[in-house]
């Protein structure tokens, strides 16, 4: 049986630390696409009980985790406009996460959006312990550049 053909199988009245579990399963082994599947109606029916049970589903996971481990599943799986969209949530939630931060920063380099990304990926340094990636059209550093007082005309 396919993933997502056990993922039709996971309803709402399994678990749902084991739908979790599962959704995590599948994002461990490569399967994105099925993960995201999984992890977006968790993060519907956590919104929607959100209200109801704040207390007893809240020691399994805030629904801002559960938002920024559906974002990597959409970004793993290229869906970045989800990706991007569902991490501006999270960022809204929960301003300082630095890593989200760079997973929206990381979206948008691989959107081709580079000047757009600058912006979360610096905010992603600043706030956490992320350097900036030099990837994806970044100008790398140049050690000779001057004023580096690394760089003497000795060692160029």
């Amino acid at each position: 049986m396919t993933s997502c053909g056990v993922v039709g199988l996971m309803n709402t009245t399994t678990p749902f630390s084991l739908r979790l579990s599962w959704a995590q399963g599948l994002f461990e082994r490569g399967d994105h696409v099925a993960a995201a599947t999984a992890l977006a109606e968790l993060v519907d029916e956590a919104e929607s009980s959100r209200t109801a049970e704040a207390a007893d589903e809240g020691v399994l996971h805030s629904v801002t985790d559960l938002r920024l481990m559906l974002a990597r599943a959409y970004f793993q799986s290229a869906q970045l406009g989800r990706a991007e969209a569902t991490l501006n949530e999270v960022i809204e939630q929960s301003p300082t996460d630095s890593y989200a931060h760079l997973l929206l920063g990381r979206t948008l380099q691989r959107a081709g959006r580079h000047a757009e990304a600058a912006r979360p990926l610096a905010l992603a340094e600043i706030l956490g312990d992320h350097a900036r990636p030099q990837a994806y059209g970044s100008a790398p550093v140049d050690p000779t550049a001057p004023g580096d007082p690394a760089v003497t005309a000795d060692t160029v």
